[in-house]
């Protein structure tokens, strides 16, 4: 319980601060922008208010189309990514949208609303420890005492991927029962800070959306390296619930919306760090036709 406790007011801390998941209100063409804000407030379903959508390449990288309109961002800005592959990927969120436009589901448009304005104005140092921040109340690294079954659950389940970054990254993170957690050693940051270094600014902005939605950072270390699926990071995220689930049930619509929605945000933001990662061509055959 305490876990759980902790975990929700380190959340809702995070939350006041920033919700780089929130949908935004892209593409508002033609509309007045909206104010610069902390955050992007999740606009209400939009009419689908176009026929075609296709990808132009720029001076500043590749644009999406919207028949004839360019896509702009919430403050205005051409929308415009640095891969053709990133292109793709968000030009296929738009011309999936049927009668209404759900922007709630287009978490590469929003990540991609986020790097182009940095609405909260951090720099690349800010992002960077702001996600290795997350390894002092990390997911995995806080365990129970009891009941016996979840005490073996979770060291089975979750001290091999530790093991696996200790190695990885050549540092010390360990587990602890202790409300506090475990004690970081100031040079597994600074380890882990000069990794995360190495990602340009729209990657990091990916990193610390899969960060924040696994409420890990091992796992996103992991996921983002490939030793972790998406399904896999998901459920090792979610292990005490899913143990509580099985054992005392639960609602079963809404748990599963949770799960689903919670993949796709953490498979957007793992494919978009990937995406702006390398440099990609792509032969034109989608959205030409």
């Amino acid at each position: 319980m305490w876990r759980r406790c902790l975990r929700l007011r380190d959340w809702e801390r995070r939350l006041l601060k920033w919700c780089p998941g929130d949908p935004t209100a892209s593409a508002r063409l033609g509309l007045v922008p909206q104010t610069p804000a902390r955050t992007y407030a999740p606009p209400a379903e939009r009419k689908r208010f176009y026929q075609n959508v296709s990808i132009t390449q720029g001076e500043g990288g590749f644009e999406i189309n919207l028949d004839h309109r360019k896509l702009k961002t919430p403050q205005a800005k051409l929308f415009t990514v640095p891969s053709e592959a990133l292109a793709i990927a968000v030009a296929t969120e738009w011309d999936s949208q049927h009668d209404t436009i759900k922007f709630y589901t287009m978490h590469l448009t929003t990540l991609c609303n986020t790097s182009l304005d940095n609405p909260t104005q951090r720099s690349k140092d800010q992002l960077i420890r702001a996600a290795v921040k997350f390894l002092d109340t990390d997911t995995i690294c806080y365990r129970v005492e009891e009941p016996e079954t979840l005490v073996e659950l979770q060291k089975n389940e979750w001290d091999p991927i530790i093991e696996w970054a200790e190695k990885r990254y050549g540092v010390e993170i360990g587990s602890s029962t202790s409300i506090m957690g475990p004690s970081i050693p100031a040079k597994t940051q600074e380890v882990l800070v000069s990794h995360l270094a190495s990602y340009n600014m729209w990657a990091l902005q990916g990193i610390e959306f899969v960060v924040a939605q696994l409420k890990s950072m091992v796992l996103t270390l992991g996921l983002i390296d490939l030793r972790l699926t998406v399904e896999q990071a998901v459920l090792l995220s979610r292990l005490e619930e899913e143990y509580q689930i099985q054992k005392w049930g639960n609602i079963e619509w809404a748990h599963d919306y949770e799960l689903q929605e919670l993949r796709a945000r953490t498979a957007a933001g793992t494919l978009f760090v990937h995406l702006c990662s390398e440099n990609t061509s792509v032969k034109h055959k989608l959205l030409q036709e």
